[in-house]
């Protein structure tokens, strides 16, 4: 790849998705924020009332004091309400969710995971149940306005606001679920987070340049499991300290176990270890933050799983493919490959293989042109597309989907001995049959 347009990493790239995969920070961080807000609210109230009893306003006090017991049976109710209803509504949701990655890939989950949405509203309903914990506490039984220390009327509002932030949330959130079942946001939301992908890819000046005789290697020394992501910068910064060029040997999406190389060094000595700590990111399954190709993985899982005998549904394998042919469209003129990574001044710190045009084109169009053989639609759809990518596609990048065009015919001639019959299926059209 090119480095044009390169932009230097930012170091917490790599943590703040880690983060996004965890369905447990944005709710500790909601009680940590609620608790604050408790505390806040409470001092406030308290100097309510201190205001109102240097001033002798005991019949507003007195007025407030029966307000906040008032308020006090809606707080007991919320209180005692919210865990059911956050129950039910999770577990109706957690149902949703198995029946879309039934329906579709597994890999759908990651994306129920990662929503904003889900989160913030598990934040909000759970924030809503603590909060209305800590006001039961400042609730006194004093009702004397010369001698009570702390009326929550501020904590009771808040209360009321945060159950009405639930209700608007719980709406929002519903809607967002029943997305995630159908088939044509999600393939939307794989496409446009592959797209995100992209455009955090480095470019930056310069072409490929020689690395020089390696000079040592570092082997993997954690647990087993998939190369997820790479914080590139605490890699550059490493190299440029010992002064040597890194290179990553395994890809982004490789499986790796202990003992299996990881990084080769040129031009020096290995770096300390605790300077390549953290360097890499290895994780039970992919995810789309550095890896380029998930997404036409998961793509090409849906079609499949749609190709499939037991499902037999092309359509939703012709959406896919609409995807898929999208994202290659992008891809189409911009280098791929080897990426160049640089310290502040130009110089090359680390090199990292990434996937080439022809492995995405096999990506997306490989196992789907195995299943189509007996789905016109699919096949239609597939050639309108590689005829598309064809007309995009500069001439050292036609190879690859001339080939896949040439086996699609050949595969559909075998399966199909009515001539009309592959004459039909072998009609390039954008919409399968429309």
């Amino acid at each position: 790849m090119s480095d044009r347009g390169y932009r230097r990493p930012r170091p917490l790239s790599p943590l703040r998705e880690h983060l996004r995969d965890t369905f447990w920070f944005a709710p500790t961080m909601g009680f940590v924020c609620v608790f604050v807000l408790w505390l806040a609210a409470s001092a406030v109230d308290e100097e309510i009332v201190a205001v109102l009893q240097r001033e002798e306003a005991y019949d507003e006090l007195g007025s407030l004091i029966s307000f906040v017991q008032d308020a006090k049976t809606i707080v007991t109710t919320i209180s005692s309400a919210m865990m059911t209803f956050i129950g039910v509504v999770f577990s109706i949701s957690l149902v949703a969710v198995q029946m879309a990655s039934g329906q579709l890939t597994p890999r759908v989950v990651r994306i129920f995971v990662r929503s904003r949405i889900s989160k913030l509203t598990l934040t909000v309903f759970l924030a809503t149940f603590l909060f209305s914990l800590l006001v039961l506490t400042s609730y006194e039984s004093e009702a004397d306005p010369r001698l009570v220390v702390s009326v929550p009327l501020l904590q009771s509002m808040l209360t009321l606001v945060l159950v009405g932030l639930s209700l608007l949330l719980f709406v929002v959130y519903v809607s967002a679920t029943l997305r995630l079942m159908q088939v044509g946001p999600v393939v939307d939301r794989i496409a446009r987070d592959s797209f995100r992908v992209l455009g955090r890819m480095p470019r930056g000046p310069g072409g490929p340049e020689g690395l020089g005789p390696e000079t040592g290697r570092v082997v993997h020394e954690g647990r087993a499991g998939v190369l997820r992501d790479v914080n590139t910068a605490r890699l550059v910064r490493a190299a440029r300290r010992q002064d040597v060029v890194l290179r990553l040997i395994p890809r982004i999406g490789d499986f790796m176990v202990p003992g299996t190389p990881v990084l080769a060094v040129h031009g020096g000595a290995v770096p300390p270890r605790s300077r390549l700590r953290y360097g890499v990111s290895v994780g039970v399954e992919r995810t789309l933050h550095q890896d380029l190709a998930f997404g036409l993985r998961q793509l090409s899982d849906i079609a499949l799983r749609a190709l499939s005998t037991s499902v037999n549904d092309p359509t939703t394998a012709v959406q896919c493919l609409d995807r898929s042919i999208q994202f290659l469209a992008a891809l189409v003129h911009l280098p791929l490959g080897t990426v160049h990574h640089r310290d502040r001044s130009g110089r090359v710190r680390l090199v990292q293989e990434g996937p080439r045009w022809e492995d995405l084109v096999d990506l997306a169009f490989e196992e789907i042109r195995w299943c189509v053989a007996g789905s016109p639609q699919v096949s239609r759809r597939l050639l309108a597309g590689l005829d598309d990518l064809l007309l995009l596609a500069p001439e050292e990048r036609k190879q690859p989907l001339v080939r896949h065009r040439a086996l699609l015919v050949q595969a559909v001639e075998r399966a199909v001995p009515v001539a009309a019959d592959r004459e039909f299926a072998l009609l390039p059209d954008r919409q399968g049959i429309g």
